[in-house]
C-alpha cells in the first residue's frame, strides 16, 4: 500500500496520468455568461451537487476553490470524515509507518533545545497533525530526556476538522474530565482544550483553526512541526500563452454539451472532452481565454515571464506562502524552531495536482469528498516567503535527514528487543520505506526554520547559499 508521498515517487512522470490536464483537453472560457444543459448524472452526493450549483451560478472556479470545497466543506469535505489515514484509509504517512519517524524528530528538537540554551518553557506546535500519531510518538520519546520533557508546558494543534480533533484527543490519551469542547451548538463534542495522558503528565493540549489564534507566554519557546501540511493547501494552476500572458486552468461542470452566448467570439470550443467523459468525471478542466485576476496578482513577478515558454504549466499556492510568512515571523519573534516535512521539489512544477484513494492515484475531479487532493510542495516558494523573516535551511531529502539523525542505530536497538523474525522483517521494511530513495527517502524533503538573528546551523543542514536565499529555482516544464 502506498503512502500519500510514497505514491508520489513517480510524480516526475505525472504526465502519464490521464486525468492530469497536459495538454488541457477542454473548451475555453471567458467571463461571458454560460448557458449549460442539465447534467444526466444521477444521484450526486450533497458535496458534488453543492460544487455543481456553485459553478452553474458563478461560472468555472479555480482549482484552489475546488480543493477547498472538496477537502474541508462541512457538506461532506474529505477531512470531515476522520478515518482517512493509515492502512484502512486512503494513504499512509511516515508516522503511521513506524514509531522511529516520530522518535527521530523528537531527538532533533531535543538537540536544538540544547543549542538554544535549554529554555525552561517550551510548547510543541503542530500544523495538520493528522491522527496525532506523530505528536504521540514525539512525546513518548521526549520522556527519555527528563529536563526536556519537563520544559514542555503545552501542545498546540492547528486543526479544523472536528473528526480529526477527536482522533487526536484519543491518541494523546486525553481524559474526558479534563476536556473542554468547542462552544458551538452545531459542533458539539469537538475538543478545544484537554490534558494529555502521554508525556510527563499535566501537558495541556489546545486546538485552533488558524495559526494566528495561538497565544503563548512571552518566555515560552515554540517547537513547530508541519508534517504533510502544505501539500494539502489549495493551489492555482496556470498555462503560459502568447505574449507572456497566462491563462488560468479552472474547474467546470462536465456536461454532455455546453452552449454559450456568442460562443464563436467569446468562448471557443472544447478541443476534446471524450477522455474526461470516459473517466466519468463529475467535473472537467477548462482554460480561461483572458488573464484572470488570480493570474494578474500571483504571476506579476518577472521571473514567470522570463523562465517559462508558451504552453508551460505552473502551480502556485499563495496560502502556503502566507502561512509560511506567518510561521517565519512567529518563530523569529518567539525565538523558536520549526521543521517542515513534506513531499515535493525545490522548484516550481506544473502538473502534480492529483487525487489519492485507497492508496492509489485517482481522478481528482471525480466524486469530490471521496479522496484526498494534493499537490507537490514548492520548497523554493516557501523559502522565498520566509525571506527576511527567518533563517531557512534545506530542504534535504528525508532519507539523508533520518540517517544523519541516527535512524539506523534506533533500528538496531529495536531489532535487539525481539527474536521474532516477522517483527524484525517488518521493522526493516518500515525503515527502508522511510529512507529508500525509490520510496519515501527522496521525494520527501525536510526544511528547518530558525529565528532570523540566529547564528546557529541546525543539524544536519548546511548554511544556505546566496542563490537559495535570493532566487527561487524554477523547473522548465518538459511537455
Amino acid at each position: 500500500m502506498l503512502g500519500r508521498t510514497a505514491v508520489s515517487r513517480g510524480l516526475l512522470q505525472s504526465k502519464a496520468l490521464g486525468y492530469v490536464a497536459t495538454p488541457i483537453r477542454c473548451r475555453l472560457f471567458s467571463n461571458s455568461k454560460i448557458i449549460r444543459t442539465t447534467s444526466t448524472k444521477e444521484d450526486p452526493t450533497p458535496l458534488t451537487k453543492h460544487i455543481r450549483d456553485t459553478i452553474l451560478a458563478t461560472g468555472p472556479i479555480s482549482i484552489a476553490k475546488y480543493m477547498q470545497l472538496a477537502l474541508t466543506s462541512p457538506v461532506g469535505g474529505y477531512y470531515t470524515r476522520g478515518q482517512v489515514f493509515g492502512r484502512s484509509g486512503d494513504f499512509v504517512t511516515s508516522p503511521e509507518i513506524s514509531q522511529m519517524f516520530g522518535e527521530i524528530m523528537a531527538v532533533w528538537y531535543v538537540l536544538h533545545w540544547e543549542m538554544l540554551g535549554r529554555p525552561q518553557k517550551t510548547a510543541f506546535v503542530e500544523l495538520g497533525p493528522g491522527r496525532g500519531t506523530l505528536m504521540a510518538d514525539m512525546l513518548r520519546a521526549s520522556k527519555r530526556f527528563p529536563d526536556f520533557i519537563k520544559s514542555i508546558r503545552s501542545v498546540h494543534f492547528v486543526e479544523k476538522s472536528p473528526e480529526l480533533r477527536k482522533l487526536q484527543h484519543e491518541k494523546l490519551g486525553c481524559a474526558p474530565e479534563s476536556t473542554k469542547n468547542v462552544q458551538d451548538k452545531n459542533d458539539q463534542g469537538t475538543p478545544a482544550i484537554a490534558t494529555a495522558g502521554i508525556g510527563a503528565g499535566n501537558i495541556d493540549v489546545h486546538w485552533y483553526d488558524l495559526l494566528e489564534e495561538i497565544k503563548l507566554e512571552s518566555d515560552c519557546v515554540p517547537l513547530v512541526m508541519a508534517h504533510e501540511f502544505f501539500d494539502a493547501l489549495p493551489i492555482y494552476k496556470f498555462e503560459k500563452g502568447a505574449g507572456d500572458l497566462w491563462s488560468e486552468i479552472l474547474v467546470d461542470v462536465a456536461e454532455s454539451s455546453t452552449k454559450a452566448a456568442d460562443a464563436s467570439s467569446k468562448v471557443g470550443t472544447a478541443a476534446n472532452t471524450s477522455e474526461q467523459n470516459k473517466q466519468n468525471s463529475d467535473f472537467k478542466y477548462v482554460r480561461s481565454r483572458n488573464v484572470t485576476a488570480n493570474a494578474a496578482l500571483l504571476l506579476r513577478d518577472q521571473k514567470f515571464s522570463s523562465m517559462f515558454d508558451k504552453g508551460d504549466h505552473i502551480e502556485v499556492s499563495p496560502e502556503s506562502a502566507h502561512i509560511m510568512t506567518q510561521l517565519a515571523e512567529w518563530i523569529s519573534a518567539n525565538k523558536g524552531m520549526g521543521l517542515v516535512v513534506d513531499y515535493g521539489q525545490d522548484w516550481t512544477q506544473g502538473d502534480t495536482f492529483r487525487g489519492i484513494k485507497n492508496h492509489k492515484f485517482d481522478n481528482p475531479l471525480s466524486s469530490p469528498g471521496s479522496m484526498d487532493l494534493t499537490a507537490d510542495v514548492d520548497f523554493s516558494y516557501l523559502r522565498y516567503a520566509a525571506k527576511d523573516k527567518a533563517s531557512c535551511f534545506g530542504p534535504v531529502e528525508q532519507g539523508f535527514f533520518l540517517h544523519s539523525m541516527g535512524i539506523q542505530a534506533r533500528l538496531q536497538q529495536l531489532l535487539n528487543t525481539t527474536r521474532d523474525s516477522s517483527v524484525q522483517k517488518n521493522l526493516v521494511d518500515c525503515y527502508r520505506r522511510l529512507t529508500d530513495p525509490n520510496s519515501m527517502g527522496r521525494i520527501y524533503k525536510v526544511l528547518a526554520v530558525l529565528p532570523k538573528d540566529s547564528s546557529a546551523v541546525p543539524i544536519p543542514f548546511t548554511p544556505p547559499t546566496t542563490e537559495e536565499l535570493n532566487k527561487p529555482k524554477i523547473e522548465r516544464i518538459v511537455k
